[in-house]
């Protein structure tokens, strides 16, 4: 358990209240007791505010008076949130050990801090670095260089020559370094195009269960520092994906597409191939990009557009049936001017 006091010191938050108060655990407002945190940052929830039971809440200050308890102010509830969760649940310490029925290359070199789970297969001349989690069933390849404080999940797949930066978060059945999909066509036979290039990852990438990042055919495919990537994602080979961009689950992305620094990407993107996106993009979901975007801003459609236009025309798409039988009416009165005579008399 920790204080008031000592949360507010480590998130940045400005304590209102009892700071003497003992916390010992995060919750939303509706299941928090007197020892958990909660945190408002939706008014859609301010019915759950007045009722919680919780012993602190994380809010802004314009809204310190909806709560009458301990508080923290934050301009950004969810943010402080996010690191109080963290101070009150921290990762479990890396018990330095390589399991009996590991199997390990004698080339590979294991850091003395390591630590490497059962039944985990390390290649030759793979480094595995200080403080890094290979879990269960994992399978490192040859070549591989895991960096520092890395965690990586049960039964995920590390193909030769990977390259992990320090931090990196590898989920439960991910597999990178894949080959990749490419093929050249011989009269209607498809021949394999050699995929010879590998995938890197910088500093602090997180990359979700069962995604899947395939190695570049001639150059390599690059996550950036701090990338976060959700489950079930394709990244096809060639990809590069700037620094501190997200995207979330079931997107797809084709080969050779380059997006840039600070980008989010919502569940069920696809997109084309060979694309340059530039930084600062936000892509809604189920949306399909099929064109270069080289502007910042909001994005959305099938065929992607920027947002506005899109919410214009599917305001207008929702009144093509009775557009289309304007259009006919005026069609009929073009070939029939006395139709609309006629219709008038008979009313």
């Amino acid at each position: 358990m920790q204080s008031l006091t000592e949360l507010a010191r480590l998130v940045g938050a400005e304590l209102d209240g009892d700071g003497g108060r003992l916390i010992s655990g995060v919750a939303t407002l509706k299941a928090a007791g007197p020892d958990d945190v909660g945190f408002f940052a939706n008014r859609r929830y301010r019915s759950d505010l007045a009722t919680t039971k919780a012993g602190a809440v994380v809010l802004m200050p314009e809204d310190r008076a909806l709560f009458n308890g301990p508080c923290l102010l934050s301009d950004d509830p969810y943010l402080s949130f996010a690191r109080l969760s963290a101070a009150l649940n921290p990762e479990p310490a890396i018990e330095p050990q390589i399991h009996p029925s590991a199997m390990i290359h004698p080339s590979a070199q294991i850091a003395p801090t390591a630590h490497v789970g059962a039944l985990v297969d390390v290649g030759a001349e793979s480094i595995i670095g200080d403080a890094a989690l290979i879990s269960a069933g994992a399978i490192i390849g040859s070549g591989v260089e895991v960096g520092a404080d890395c965690r990586v999940g049960s039964r995920a797949v590390l193909a030769d020559r990977t390259h992990l930066g320090a931090r990196c978060r590898i989920g439960e059945g991910a597999v990178l370094g894949s080959t990749g999909f490419g093929y050249a066509n011989d009269h209607g036979r498809w021949v394999p195009v050699p995929q010879l290039g590998r995938v890197w990852l910088g500093d602090d990438v997180d990359v979700g269960a069962n995604t899947t990042i395939d190695r570049g055919a001639l150059e390599d495919t690059v996550l950036e520092r701090g990338v976060k990537l959700d489950n079930q994602i394709q990244v096809a080979h060639g990809v590069v994906i700037g620094e501190d961009t997200a995207i979330a689950a079931c997107v797809g992305i084709s080969g050779s597409t380059h997006i840039g620094k600070r980008c989010t990407v919502a569940g069920g993107v696809g997109f084309v191939g060979h694309l340059e996106i530039t930084d600062d993009v936000h892509i809604t979901g189920m949306s399909l990009v099929m064109r270069s975007i080289l502007e910042p801003g909001v994005f959305s459609g099938f065929p992607a557009e920027s947002n506005n236009s899109w919410r214009k025309n599917i305001a207008r798409f929702q009144k093509l049936d009775q557009l289309a039988r304007k259009v006919g009416r005026l069609e009929q009165l073009m070939r029939d001017p006395k139709t609309e005579k006629n219709s008038g008399e008979q009313r």
